[in-house]
């Protein structure tokens, strides 16, 4: 796993596992989706209808602060641990995605999902899913994050008062209107599951929707300052479990700050979407417009040279060894039948050779060796460093001034 490049043993007791997603409950009745009565605290709370219940592992309050005390009893000592992220807009199949890295048989009987999946009636309301972060932790310790998505109608709904304010407070005390302060919320995001994760899924609907690429490149841009959980600056001591040895080891990356490894992925496919002409466009555009980011420097290990084998269209493997590629992955349309088509695999067959893919990918690993409880405090400590960030904040009083989101 790439938490540690050392063995930190099992745990003293047997690991728990996360199997399905606590329920949600809704908050007192809301007049309207987009309902613009109410005023102070009252409208306020309205606007946030589904709230997770108590038994909810949310890491993300409606407050937008990092709670850590609902998921640390589930996280151990052990050091051998991957932390996988996911993040994309609405509808696009994060949530089926992470479901099938947790290994989740939709077959068994009685069984929910660990992650929820959008229902008909979420789709005909144009409700998101998720919100905030949802983690579970498999029995591999492979720790999933589930975001909210971000380019999310609903969610900028929720979080609008009358005025075009913002209800939340993204950048601490800064009021914002609330188009502003929702772009800044997908960048902060990013800016966490880039810091905090080995692996981030980006995933996109179509072979022609670029705004995950371009939404990935300012996250890039802005990430300058943000350490990784193992970083000596969040963390002095770290459990006397680890060893004195293993703590005085760190890993400084050669091609500079810590960067998880991003995964592209593009979903929903259609028949002509799938031809090797069309993949190998995608391809070469993705490269072309991550050229000059931390995800193509080699000494990143956040690309990869050889292209192996991967959930593609066949014959739309890269011949350049010299030429860094990020990670691109396509799974085309389910159809009712989920039969393979005449240049592609299965939908199925397509999302299981992407778990396979990812759960065999060599991720850049933390500076230092720390364990899953570890990981989850500092990373609370990462999330108001992001929110705090200067940079973060001087971009989006730029937005501001440019006239492209209101005051």
């Amino acid at each position: 796993m790439a938490g540690s490049t050392s063995s930190g043993g099992g745990p003293s007791n047997p690991p728990k596992i996360l199997l399905a997603k606590p329920g949600l409950v809704t908050g007192a009745p809301v007049a309207g989706k987009y309902g613009r009565g109410g005023s102070g605290d009252e409208y306020t709370a309205s606007l946030r209808s589904r709230l997770p219940s108590i038994g909810s592992l949310n890491l993300l309050s409606d407050s937008w602060e990092f709670h850590i005390d609902r998921f640390l009893p589930f996280l151990t000592e052990n050091t051998e641990f991957t932390v996988v992220g996911v993040i994309g807009p609405p509808g696009v199949g994060k949530s089926t995605i992470m479901n099938e890295l947790y290994g989740f048989d939709a077959t068994s009987p009685g069984m929910l999902p660990p992650f929820g999946i959008e229902t008909e009636e979420g789709k005909a309301m144009a409700r998101h899913c998720s919100v905030g972060i949802e983690p579970r932790v498999s029995a591999e310790r492979l720790i999933l994050l589930d975001t909210q998505p971000v380019f999310s109608p609903s969610v900028l709904a929720e979080m609008m008062r009358p005025d075009g304010s913002s209800t939340i407070h993204v950048l601490n005390a800064e009021s914002l209107s609330a188009e502003l302060a929702h772009e800044i919320m997908g960048i902060q995001l990013g800016v966490l599951l880039t810091s905090i994760c080995h692996i981030i899924l980006v995933i996109s609907e179509g072979v022609h929707d670029h705004n995950m690429w371009h939404l990935m490149s300012t996250v890039d841009l802005l990430k300058h300052g943000i350490p990784d959980p193992s970083s000596h600056t969040l963390s002095h001591s770290q459990s006397s479990n680890i060893g004195p040895e293993k703590d005085s080891k760190e890993k400084v990356p050669e091609g500079g700050e810590y960067m998880a490894m991003p995964v592209f992925v593009h979903t929903k496919l259609r028949d002509h979407d799938l031809s090797p002409h069309s993949i190998v466009q995608l391809r070469e555009a993705l490269q072309q417009y991550t050229s000059t980011s931390s995800f193509t420097r080699a000494k990143n290990a956040n690309v990869s040279r050889e292209h192996p084998e991967t959930s593609m269209a066949p014959g739309t493997e890269s011949h350049d060894p010299a030429s860094p590629v990020p990670k691109l992955y396509v799974i085309p349309m389910k159809s009712k039948d989920d039969s393979p088509g005449d240049q592609y695999e299965s939908y199925t067959s397509m999302l299981w050779k992407l778990r396979d893919q990812v759960l065999s990918m060599n991720p850049p690993s933390f500076r230092k060796t720390l364990t899953e409880r570890d990981w989850l405090k500092n990373s609370a400590k990462i999330w108001e460093l992001v929110k705090s960030s200067p940079i973060i904040a001087e971009y989006s009083r730029t937005l501001q001034s440019s006239g492209m989101f209101r005051r």
